[in-house]
């Protein structure tokens, strides 16, 4: 495998990849409460989800963490469905520092869904320092553009063509990651 570049790329694409799209659904749900105004919020946010994914990732990459992939799989749309749920009955969301913990909480669960990729990218390197913040700066760069989209559709929606106010708007987008949740679920069920 190439390069900082090329594992950068890679992240970037893992992230935004539409076949894959549980990741993106936990992004739109984890900052569908959010506006523009939010912004640093939002920044921080993003980044306890990508340092939780990091340290399982890293973790599970150098093989120091099993990973139950069937496990693993079905935890990720728990992660979307409690996100989800949590937006809808929580009505005063002003103590963010639930939300940085269960972004970086969710984070470390999702990291360890990555770390099968990235272990198969690897092949038989030893030193993976490099390509493993490559990838998650990749990753990070990828969840920005996502969060970045949801918050201008949210604009869109809410402020510009006010066809929705915020509650509605938030309880919409994180009913619907609600759904699709229980539909992966399904998928995925390892029992």
């Amino acid at each position: 495998m190439g390069g900082f570049t090329s594992y950068f790329r890679l992240g970037l694409e893992h992230i935004s990849d539409l076949q894959a799209y549980d990741h993106i659904v936990f992004l739109v749900a984890l900052v569908a409460i959010y506006t523009f105004h939010d912004w640093k919020k939002v920044l921080w946010l993003v980044t306890a989800f990508t340092v939780g994914h990091s340290v399982t990732l890293a973790l599970a990459a150098v093989g120091w963490i099993p990973v139950n992939v069937e496990l693993i799989e079905f935890l990720i749309p728990v992660t979307i469905l409690i996100t989800g749920l949590y937006n809808i009955v929580k009505k005063d969301h002003t103590n963010i520092r639930v939300k940085y913990a269960i972004a970086l909480f969710f984070g470390l669960i999702h990291g360890m869904g990555f770390s099968n990729f990235f272990r198969s990218l690897l092949g038989t390197k030893t030193d993976i320092t490099i390509p493993l913040l490559a990838f998650n700066l990749g990753v990070e760069a990828g969840q920005i553009i996502i969060v970045v989209a949801a918050l201008i559709l949210s604009y869109l929606v809410v402020t510009r063509m006010r066809w929705l106010n915020r509650r509605d708007w938030t309880v919409f987008l994180s009913g619907t990651a609600v759904g699709i949740s229980l539909i992966l679920m399904q998928e995925t069920a390892f029992w």
